[in-house]
C-alpha cells in the first residue's frame, strides 16, 4: 500500500506522461550526486527486441558469475520488474524506500514519472559500482531520461521500425527520423547493431553514426548466425565460431536477439566471457510476454488441451516477426487482439495472413486503449472476426480443434493483464 501511494504521488508531478527533454533528469541527478557517472553500463536502444536482448545478456553474464543491475520499461505485471539489482528484483518495501528518497531529493519539482524512475535506478545502481548495468532506453533515445550517461561499455542497437509516431511532428514521421532519434547521440565506445528488417535501415544507421568514433559491430559483417539441424545454431564473429543449443525462446527472430547479446559480450573482451558461459546461458533466458506459453493457471484451465500464448508485440515490425513464427506452425491459429488507441491497427494486422479466427477485446484498466468493438469495425477485412468484452469470454468463445493454438497479442499492457489474471 505504501508503494502504491508513493507511485500515485509521483505520477502527479508533471501534467504529461512523457516530456522529451533532459534538463529535469539532469537537475535531479545533480542533487543526488550524479550517480549515473559511477556505473558500468551497456545501453540498449531500438524498436523491438530490447527486452529479449537484455535477458539474453543477463543470463550469460550470470553464468560468468557477474552481478547485474537491470532497468527496463514498461513493466508487465508489476513495477518492481523495472528494478533489478544484484540479479534480484527489489521488493515492495525496498522500492518504496528508494522512491521516497528520490521524491525528497526532487522537492516537488515538475518531473515525469519515467524520469523519477530513471533517477531512482541510477541512484541504487551507484551503490554497486562493480555490477554490469543493462539499461533499456524508453521512447526514443536522444531526449530519453536514460541518455545522461557520459561513458558506457557499449551501445546495442536492436531492430528499428515505425512505432510511437504520435510523438513526432506529422512531417517527420519517418524511419529516417526514428533512426536519427535513436542513434545520433550514442556514446563513443562500442556500438553493436543487430539484424535489421532491410538494408535501407542498416545503411541509414551507418550514415547517422558515421562520425561516431566507436568500434562498430554490424550483423552480417562482423557477426552472424545460421540455423543448424538437430536443435543447434551456429554463431560466428571475429573471435571464431560456436555451435550452440537452440535458446529456450520461441521464434527464429529470437536468435537475432540472442546473437546480438553474444556479439556484445564477446566484443567486451575484459569481461572474459567463455563459450561455456554462452552455451549454458542461452538455455536459461527468462522472457515475459514475448511469445510466452501459458502452461498453467486460471486462463490455461479454460484451454486444457491446446497451447495458449501471450505476446506483447504492438507495432508492424513485431507483427512481421510474430507472423513468421506462426507460419512455421502446422496448425490453425486463433488470435485474441487488444491494442492501444495510438497504434496503427490495420497495419499491425496486415502481416497476419493465415488466421482461423480473430477476436477483439477491451484491454482492462487502460483508458488509452481502443475499445474492442471499434477495433473489430476497423478490421472488417477479416471474415471470421468477433468481439468479446473480456479475455475469459474470448478464450471460451473460440471453437478450437485438436492442435489449434490461441495467441493473445497487440499490447504489452494487455499481456500484463493476461498474466496477472492467469
Amino acid at each position: 500500500m505504501k508503494l502504491q501511494k508513493i507511485v500515485s504521488r509521483l505520477q502527479e508531478l508533471h501534467p504529461k506522461e512523457i516530456d522529451l527533454s533532459l534538463d529535469r533528469i539532469q537537475n535531479l541527478c545533480k542533487n543526488l550526486g550524479n550517480p549515473q557517472d559511477k556505473i558500468k553500463a551497456i545501453s540498449i536502444v531500438g524498436t523491438n527486441g530490447k527486452y529479449s536482448t537484455i535477458q539474453a545478456m543477463f543470463s550469460i553474464l550470470k553464468e560468468a558469475n557477474f552481478k547485474c543491475n537491470i532497468f527496463t520499461s514498461p513493466h508487465i505485471k508489476s513495477i518492481n520488474e523495472r528494478f533489478v539489482f544484484n540479479n534480484k528484483e527489489l521488493n515492495d518495501g525496498e522500492l518504496a524506500s528508494l522512491l521516497e528518497e528520490i521524491e525528497n531529493a526532487n522537492n516537488n519539482e515538475p518531473i515525469t514519472f519515467f524520469e523519477i524512475l530513471t533517477a531512482a535506478f541510477f541512484l541504487k545502481a551507484s551503490q554497486y559500482p562493480d555490477n554490469i548495468n543493462l539499461i533499456e532506453s524508453g521512447l526514443f533515445f536522444r531526449f530519453d531520461a536514460t541518455n545522461i550517461l557520459k561513458n558506457n561499455l557499449a551501445s546495442v542497437v536492436t531492430s528499428i521500425g515505425l512505432d510511437h509516431l504520435d510523438w513526432l511532428p506529422e512531417n517527420e514521421q519517418t524511419i529516417e527520423k526514428i533512426i536519427f532519434e535513436k542513434t545520433s547521440s550514442l556514446l563513443n565506445s562500442n556500438i553493436i547493431v543487430a539484424k535489421q528488417s532491410n538494408n535501407k535501415i542498416t545503411d541509414n544507421i551507418k550514415k547517422t553514426i558515421s562520425n561516431n568514433r566507436s568500434n562498430k559491430i554490424f550483423h552480417n559483417e562482423i557477426y552472424s548466425f545460421t540455423m543448424q539441424e538437430n536443435d543447434f545454431f551456429y554463431y560466428e564473429d571475429q573471435f571464431g565460431g560456436i555451435k550452440l543449443p537452440m535458446p529456450n525462446l520461441k521464434g527464429q527472430f529470437q536468435l537475432e536477439n540472442v546473437s546480438t547479446a553474444i556479439a556484445t559480450l564477446r566484443t567486451l573482451k575484459d569481461l572474459n566471457i567463455k563459450d561455456d558461459h554462452i552455451k549454458k546461458g542461452v538455455l536459461k533466458i527468462s522472457s515475459i510476454a514475448r511469445l510466452q506459453e501459458i502452461k498453467s493457471g486460471k486462463l490455461k484451465k479454460l484451454l486444457k488441451h491446446n497451447q495458449l500464448f501471450v505476446d506483447g508485440s504492438h507495432n508492424p515490425l513485431g507483427a512481421k516477426v510474430l507472423n513468421e513464427y506462426l507460419e512455421s506452425l502446422d496448425c490453425e491459429k486463433h488470435i485474441i487482439l487488444g491494442m492501444m488507441a495510438n497504434k496503427d491497427h490495420k497495419e499491425y494486422m496486415s502481416f497476419f495472413k493465415d488466421i482461423a479466427t480473430l477476436t477483439t477485446i477491451d484491454i482492462p484498466n487502460q483508458p488509452n486503449s481502443i475499445k474492442g468493438k471499434e477495433l473489430k469495425d476497423k478490421l472488417n477485412r477479416f471474415s471470421n472476426i468477433n468481439y468479446k468484452e473480456s479475455i475469459e469470454e474470448a478464450i471460451k468463445s473460440i471453437p478450437v480443434k485438436e492442435n489449434d493454438i490461441i495467441l493473445i497479442t497487440g499490447s504489452l499492457y494487455l499481456a500484463g493483464e493476461v498474466l496477472n489474471l492467469n
